[in-house]
């Protein structure tokens, strides 16, 4: 909820401040700047020296980069802000991940993980509409006040869970070096390819749906804040019932069929909102959107636990995620660029390009490789 309650007014509060094009775009890639060298060392660090205490770290962290983001009279300082929070949720969601991923068996771990994100994604239902009303009333910064004691809440949670302190503190007895043998592992066609859809998605989703879809909605077609945050409500709720229905599903069917329906859905919202100009139409479009991005969100990541053996399944996590932050940092500054020099409906486009590109890739994954 805490990072949801900025989703639908960040990339336009960051235009007030500044209203360059490459600033506003840095406001949301800054989020996953700091990630990027960090998600790879914490999975390996969280292998040798459990999940607890990164998770814990990455909960302070998140609060002092949402207390810089409500200070910030600048945009220089809402980068920075988001920089610090970047970097502390490297280390929680990596670590929540891992641990649901440590607790339960292959078999379940798609029901699992989905009921898992299903919760999580609750707060972001919560949180969007939430945000954009109170920043109507209160203003933009003082939201992110709201958003500080939310995360400190979380953090009280973390810091004095007996049952966190328990399965937390194991580590994997994995071998010496295992960064080098995660590294090398990324020549494994089938974890290249689970990589490289982490990547495109999080650029879709970061330099699409996190930035200009704001924007566009804003200064195109004129809608609200208070109803863009509604929107993104709806969206979220997509992505719970997709986490949740589609782990089933993929433990029953397999990953690979969910994760390409999910990908031709998102594709088929994407050109949708190019065509539709009213709220409510959107509203339904924003709700199968969200539906499609659940569906790839939760089997994609269990598809890669799949691939990499135990020992090295915090170190794969991190290596996804890093690519996941290179998406999610570039993803803004590459379509706010074909935002401002194509037009409105260039980003939208290239974006479904970019998931049929994914799609091809997914098929060339044999089953045989799947299961090694």
């Amino acid at each position: 909820m805490g990072v949801s309650l900025s989703a639908a007014f960040l990339p336009i509060f960051a235009s007030d401040l500044d209203p360059s094009g490459v600033l506003v775009g840095l406001v949301v890639s800054a989020w996953f700047l700091s990630r990027i060298f960090m998600e790879l060392p914490s999975g390996v660090l969280s292998d040798r020296l459990g999940r607890r205490k990164l998770l814990v770290g990455g909960l302070a962290l998140t609060a002092g980069g949402a207390l810089t983001c409500a200070v910030a009279n600048s945009i220089y300082l809402l980068i920075v802000g988001r920089a610090i929070w970047g970097l502390g949720t490297a280390l929680f969601f990596m670590n929540n991940t891992a641990l649901i991923l440590d607790l339960f068996e292959p078999n379940r771990r798609g029901r699992a993980l989905g009921t898992f994100q299903g919760i999580e994604f609750m707060g972001g239902f919560i949180g969007a509409p939430m945000g954009g009303s109170i920043a109507g009333i209160i203003g933009y910064n003082r939201v992110f006040y709201l958003a500080f004691m939310l995360i400190i809440c979380s953090f009280s949670v973390a810091f004095i869970s007996k049952g966190l302190r328990q399965i937390g503190t194991r580590v994997s007895g994995g071998p010496e070096m295992p960064i080098r043998k995660v590294i090398s592992s990324f020549g494994h066609w089938g974890l290249a390819v689970v990589c490289l859809n982490s990547f495109s998605r999080m650029l879709i989703m970061q330099g699409i749906m996190a930035t200009v879809f704001q924007l566009y909605l804003n200064q195109q077609l004129g809608i609200t804040v208070e109803l863009i945050g509604v929107i993104m409500s709806l969206r979220t709720t997509g992505h719970i019932i997709a986490t949740v229905t589609s782990g089933y599903l993929s433990d029953k069917l397999g990953r690979k069929p969910i994760i390409v329906a999910g990908l031709m859905i998102e594709g088929a919202c994407l050109y949708l909102y190019t065509l539709l100009s009213s709220f409510e139409p959107l509203l339904l479009v924003g709700l199968f959107e969200g539906f499609g991005g659940g569906m790839v969100f939760t089997s994609l990541i269990v598809l890669l636990s799949e691939i990499v053996p135990a020992e090295l399944r915090g170190g794969a996590i991190g290596l996804y995620r890093t690519f996941m932050d290179v998406g999610g940092f570039l993803g803004p500054l590459f379509f706010m660029l074909l935002f401002g020099s194509l037009g409105a409906h260039a980003p939208f486009l290239s974006a479904i390009a970019i998931l049929a590109l994914n799609i091809a890739l997914l098929t060339t994954i044999r089953s045989k490789e799947m299961a090694e």
